[in-house]
């Protein structure tokens, strides 16, 4: 691995708590891993880097303190466990989509097309913050494309045809 990271090392204030839940919400959706209390890390490139910047100066705007950092981990062990660490939480979240659209599979016509939208969505999220991808990823993808199947089936079945 051996790669370059980019790290948001940044301190709020306790209260009020919105800031800090806000941040926090941010870094989630970012995928960011969590080094220890008040430090995030993310592979760096052009993305991740301006992502933690915008962080950074949020937390300066709320009254906190915070500053952004291009690392490389001492050793590979350690950047291994960091992507091990990431990577897991993505296949956790691509199992989620893998389940529900497994679900939606046996559900009626109407609520598998707005589980195909919601799941489509989900999807695009959990790939933006998928740097290490696992098999998760492609069996969620293919989950994903077995309910377009049973969707676009049901979509060019004569009128009145029902299942």
């Amino acid at each position: 691995m051996s790669g370059e990271w980019v790290l948001l090392s940044y301190r709020l204030p306790r209260e009020p708590s919105a800031p800090r839940v806000a941040l926090w919400r941010r870094l989630k959706r970012l995928g960011a891993a969590q080094v220890s209390d008040g430090l995030v890390a993310l592979p760096a490139d052009a993305r991740t880097r301006e992502q933690l910047e915008w962080a950074c100066e949020e937390v300066v705007e709320r009254g906190g303190s915070a500053s952004v950092w291009l690392a490389r981990p001492s050793t590979s062990s350690h950047e291994r466990e960091l992507a091990s660490a990431m990577a897991a939480d993505r296949a956790a979240e691509w199992v989620e989509v893998s389940d529900a659209a497994r679900i939606a599979l046996d559900a009626a016509p109407t609520e598998q097309r707005s589980a195909l939208t919601r799941l489509r969505r989900a999807s695009r999220q959990v790939a933006r913050r998928d740097f290490f991808p696992t098999s998760e990823r492609d069996a969620a993808r293919s989950a994903l494309r077995d309910l377009e199947v049973q969707v676009a089936t049901y979509d060019d079945a004569p009128a009145g045809r029902s299942r």
